[in-house]
């Protein structure tokens, strides 16, 4: 089964759950295809949760969820090295980061602290505990939720952490006929059981290489380098898109010429997630005005 077909038979089974969203479904596919991370930015009741497990169900991967609060600590998602009484010696237990998918509900709720936690994870794909490092799950990626508007007991993700999120993206509101039919499946219960599994972490690895084989041209490439770097030099942004921004365009773009069908990048590839790729990478500039009185 190739990238296009697995696309989509994935939204097949998350349509029998989740109605709508089609577009933002193929951008967290883009990104999940290729190992990046999904920040869901959106109100409360808005489905971001409900969309993260119908999607994981459909994966077939191995799935873990973390309710971000702030008395949350570092240790309650990478494990801690414990004294095992039998043995005489110490030993690691994992904590729930170790599995493919992992749901960082509300994720802004935890203290600095403990959102510094992923910052390994997310970037290396893998967490150090008491010296000593352990490799996590291959393929690993965090899908995490955020309510954008409230302010009380939440914290802001640190800058870094923010650059490791491969898209951020915001769901909104379904249209009149969404909302009617999504009664449909959600109204009594969500039944996720009805949900098969399309593919498996092994063959989500297989199809990273054959997303690794789509050709981009030289000119694509430039293209890419000069969208970024417009963005450090633009008047109205403080500061531009890491180059790391420039990585996930490139290989989001392959991902989305994969589902598409295609073997080669378009510049409309590279358009069509630049915004959810690098909007959350740059920050306005901020001029403070004086009234001479």
């Amino acid at each position: 089964m190739n990238v296009s077909e697995c696309v989509k038979l994935i939204k097949e089974e998350t349509a029998k759950v989740y109605i709508g969203k089609t577009e933002q479904i193929d951008l967290i596919l883009m990104a999940v295809l290729v190992g990046g991370h999904v920040l869901l930015d959106d109100l409360p009741g808005s489905g971001k949760t409900t969309l993260i497990k119908t999607m994981s169900r459909a994966l077939g991967c191995g799935f873990r969820r973390i309710q971000f609060t702030p008395d949350l600590m570092p240790s309650d998602i990478t494990g801690m090295t414990v004294f095992d009484q039998k043995s005489g010696e110490f030993r690691h237990v994992r904590g729930p980061v170790f599995t493919n998918i992992l749901l960082a509900d509300e994720i802004n709720r935890a203290i600095p602290r403990t959102q510094s936690a992923l910052l390994e994870a997310m970037e290396e794909g893998q967490v150090t505990v008491d010296n000593s490092t352990y490799a996590l799950p291959k393929p690993f990626f965090v899908l995490a939720t955020q309510n954008p508007v409230e302010r009380e007991s939440t914290f802001m993700l640190p800058w870094a952490q923010m650059d490791r999120f491969f898209i951020r993206l915001s769901l909104g509101f379904p249209d009149k006929d969404e909302e009617q039919r999504m009664l449909s499946t959600l109204g009594d219960e969500t039944d996720l059981s009805v949900v098969n599994a399309v593919t498996d972490p092994e063959s989500l690895m297989q199809m990273r290489n054959e997303i690794r084989n789509v050709f981009v041209s030289e000119h694509i490439k430039a293209y890419i380098v000069d969208l970024v770097q417009a963005t450090r030099t633009c008047k109205d942004l403080e500061s531009g898109a890491s180059p790391r921004g420039s990585i996930c365009l490139y290989q989001g773009s392959k991902s989305l010429a994969a589902a598409a069908g295609r073997d080669f990048v378009t510049p409309e590839d590279v358009t069509k997630i630049f915004i959810p790729v690098l909007a959350h990478r740059v920050s306005k500039a901020y001029k403070k005005r004086c009234a001479l009185r």
